[in-house]
């Protein structure tokens, strides 16, 4: 079995090269960042987040690997099974009330590894309270034949400046 914790620091520590966005020709770049051998696990990057948006939790569970690990909002969640009984359910009904659009995305595999980074905005209304956030994303994948699973998940969010 490949070494987990090896193949994660591997796959961070190439996550640096994978934002190519300059300011004088940012759409290019972010064309160019997502590889087409990422489109797969982007794809299931996308499907965990119509899942959640729809509030199917047990679906967007099916993209989680057993042994992801989640980070949000200086927490960890060490498994499927705990995110599913402690915050899943809760961020399918954040998501499912509140609209999220990506801003930036890049992408890269290797083997049976890849990272999508996504930085996003949300913004809408939450049991009566207005929110305007600005949002990173790290997801981990790895693949197991043609099948992408998220091995990890960063969330970040920091209120709009704007």
């Amino acid at each position: 079995m490949i070494n987990r914790k090896a193949s994660v620091l591997a796959i961070a520590a190439s996550v640096g090269g994978a934002n190519l966005a300059s300011a004088q020709d940012r759409q290019t770049a972010q064309a160019a960042a997502m590889q087409p051998a990422a489109q797969g696990a982007a794809a299931t990057v996308d499907a965990f987040h119509r899942a959640l948006a729809s509030g199917n939790v047990s679906g967007a569970l099916a993209y989680l690997s057993e042994d992801a690990i989640v980070f949000e909002s200086g927490g960890i969640e060490r498994g499927k099974k705990e995110y599913a009984a402690h915050h899943a359910a809760a961020d399918a009904e954040f998501a499912k009330a509140v609209p999220s659009r990506t801003v930036r995305r890049s992408g890269q595999a290797s083997g049976d590894f890849g990272w999508i980074l996504t930085e996003g905005r949300t913004t809408g209304s939450f049991k009566g309270k207005h929110v305007d956030r600005v949002t990173t994303e790290t997801m981990l994948l790895r693949r197991t034949g043609t099948t992408w699973r998220i091995v990890h998940v960063h969330w970040s969010s920091a209120s709009s400046k704007s």
